[in-house]
């Protein structure tokens, strides 16, 4: 056992927090100033605490890969952002937003996180109102909601399909504000490479200069770190390529606990693949099931007909199409959470029944024939016109849609060639988002004193599934509104100490942790003359190949076995045969940054399939098929398995060495019920 102190306040749930903050230690503005701060990421989560920490007076130091904080990954959230305001007076609450989250992440989510984390939601929005974000409103001017799966009202705020890059547009203008004034320290095309930790507490990052190459030391009085989730472990997901996990990697090799490493989400309605040169999957919003109700022929024959190119989709008649998801859960129909529908429509193709003509024959349509016509009929009685024909009808339902999801409607007939007003869209589920990360305790700090972990980096908000809208409100809830009052409350003890002073980049564990990560990229620059090279892509998708066959929507004991022998196997080949061209006092060097960041996921694969094999149940993403009721849903085991796995990297031994420690989670508020969407 590992005494770790989680720092959950006492109380109600609904006084947790506010008591919580009473009890926290203040730092006067015109201390602030002397305090640093370094940042990791510039997405939503790293931007908004940028912005607010230097908004307070600390001097703050953001680093991000790209070539500007614009380009962060959150930019690509579509569908929107929840909040428990009930405009729409359907009996939304704060408890309700609460408890959607704590059932649609299966029950392994800590309480007091999730309540706190919906009781902030409302204030989100009204910050980013007040930041000008150009959320959809609807006739009267107030508002527009829209609903997403897991839930029965709608309480998603929305700005079109571009939901992400309007929010991050805001948060990139607080952040420049405050880079114009000096407050913030902005460096762009930087990795970071090692946390460096001073008598046992976080002090600074070494980092490289993507641009010339530089290895860099930087010194604070903490770290926060914003890098996002590790996806890219699968190759073939929705994430940016670039999208990485070395800078959590690098802080679970120091010490941090890694909690719950194999609940990685499925989303359910992506482009399905098309062959095999893919490097990236393309998302469709979940916000597109409010209006597109998904289906599959209910004769092989006609899925045979459509795959072969025979039949059109349009040509199937109402009484031969399966809408499964409102067949199997007519409580919910297409709004069901993302782990059930994708698992739901993988039955369906494995049954042969899948409509995309690819390798595996895996597609499903999301038609919104039906939603068209609707809307159009709807409109045309608010118009007045009796009797309209059917194409009035038609034209005045796709204006309707195209005012929704026109820009999500517009990438998918770019990508694919089809047009989804006319014909259903192909979708099918990929790797979107993870749920598990680096451990953190109430205040968001990890394991390693010092250093914080906030948004998609941390474990602590969505059990063993996230619901559609949450990874916004999280995000945007940590860097406004949590961490600002936390990391002040650590950061107290530095006022007035002398300590800061007697600490700087010419410290011997600077030395250290730069040594390091010279001796790490020499390694991989240096193995040009082992006969067979390859380059790093080719490993990637190798593992690519490895975690979504072994450890995807479903897994299994041999599986999962095999999985971890083939990925030792496999990081094995990459030390002897990865080529990188270059010399380390070249500068720039994309392929060392792929190969640095791909060594990374071959350790972090091999966890995720420890941390699935030893959890013997099913619950959220995390499918075992060992362990299903007769319905093929999950089958959860509350008495051995109500705990988050915490793994404690071994320094100098191999990743099956890690040792495994559990909090255990306590529900006092919410019943703890089988999940049912039915």
């Amino acid at each position: 056992m590992m005494k770790i102190n989680s720092k959950i306040p006492k109380g109600t749930l609904v006084d947790k927090w506010k008591n919580h903050k009473s009890t926290l230690n203040l730092i006067s503005p015109n201390n602030r100033s002397n305090i640093k701060i370094i940042v990791i990421g510039s997405g939503l989560a790293g931007g908004s605490a940028s912005a607010s920490l230097s908004e307070l007076g600390y001097q703050v130091t953001t680093f991000c890969y790209q070539d500007s904080p614009r380009r962060a990954h959150s930019v690509a959230a579509q569908g929107g952002i929840n909040a428990s305001k009930n405009y729409r007076g359907d009996n939304d609450s704060i408890y309700q937003l609460f408890y959607d989250t704590i059932k649609g992440g299966d029950y392994r989510s800590r309480e007091s996180n999730v309540y706190r984390l919906s009781e902030i939601s409302s204030s989100i929005i009204d910050q980013c109102v007040a930041q000008g974000v150009p959320f959809a409103r609807d006739y009267a001017g107030y508002l527009e909601t829209r609903s997403f799966g897991g839930t029965k009202v709608s309480r998603t705020f929305y700005a079109k399909g571009q939901t992400g890059q309007q929010l991050l547009l805001a948060c990139y203008s607080a952040m420049s504000r405050q880079i114009g004034k000096g407050r913030i320290k902005m460096y762009t095309r930087h990795e970071m490479l090692d946390l460096v930790i001073i008598n046992g507490v976080a002090r600074g990052v070494i980092t490289r200069n993507l641009i010339n190459g530089d290895i860099e030391r930087h010194v604070a009085h903490a770290v926060v770190i914003a890098s996002g989730g590790y996806g890219n472990v699968f190759f073939l997901s929705t994430n940016a390529m670039g999208s990485n996990a070395s800078a959590i990697w690098n802080v679970h090799k120091k010490g941090g606990l890694f909690s719950n490493p194999c609940f990685t989400q499925i989303h359910p309605t992506c482009i399905p693949i098309k062959g095999s040169y893919q490097s990236k999957l393309t998302l469709m919003s979940e916000s597109l099931r409010n209006d597109g109700r998904i289906w599959v022929p209910k004769k092989l024959e006609d899925a045979m007909n459509i795959r072969s190119g025979k039949i059109d989709p349009e040509h199937i008649s109402e009484k031969d199409r399966d809408f499964f998801l409102e067949r199997r859960y007519p409580s919910f129909g297409n709004l069901v959470p993302r782990d059930v529908a994708s698992r739901a429509s993988k039955e369906r193709c494995d049954q042969g029944f899948g409509i995309e003509n690819n390798e595996k024959n895996e597609g499903v349509f999301l038609d919104f024939k039906y939603s068209i016509n609707n809307y159009g009929i709807e409109k045309s009685n608010e118009l007045g016109i009796n009797k309209p024909d059917s194409s009035f009808i038609q034209d005045l339902g796709k204006k309707t849609i195209k005012s929704k999801y026109g820009n999500l409607f517009h990438m998918y007939q770019k990508i694919t060639n089809m047009n989804p007003y006319e014909t259903p869209m192909k979708i099918y589920p990929a790797v979107h988002y993870t749920m598990g990360g680096l451990w953190v305790d109430y205040n968001l700090m990890s394991s390693i004193p010092g250093c914080f972990v906030i948004g998609e980096a941390n474990f602590s908000d969505h059990g063993s599934n996230r619901l559609g809208a949450s990874a916004l409100m999280q995000g945007l809830a940590d860097g406004y509104f949590i961490l600002p009052y936390t990391i002040s409350d650590y950061l107290s003890k530095y006022v007035g100490s002398v300590l800061e002073n007697k600490i700087s980049i010419k410290h011997k564990e600077f030395d250290k942790s730069e040594q390091e990560v010279r001796y790490k990229i020499n390694k991989i620059l240096q193995n040009k003359n082992s006969g067979k090279v390859y380059p790093s892509d080719f490993y990637h998708k190798k593992l690519g190949e490895i975690m979504w066959k072994y450890i995807g929507m479903s897994r299994n004991y041999v599986g999962l076995l095999k999985s971890i022998k083939e990925i030792q196997n496999l990081r094995e080949e990459f030390w002897k045969s990865i080529f990188v061209p270059g010399r380390i006092e070249e500068g720039m060097n994309t392929e060392l940054e792929k190969s640095m960041r791909i060594s990374d996921f071959l350790e972090l694969g091999e966890l995720i399939a420890m941390d699935a094999l030893n959890r013997e149940e099913s619950c959220g993403s995390h499918f075992r098929e060992e362990y299903q009721t007769k319905e093929g849903e999950a089958l959860r085991n509350d008495q051995k398995y109500q705990y988050v796995s915490m793994w404690n990297y071994q320094k100098g031994k191999p990743i099956y060495q890690e040792i495994m420690y559990k909090e255990k989670l306590i529900f006092n508020f919410v019943d703890v019920e089988i999940r049912s969407y039915k």
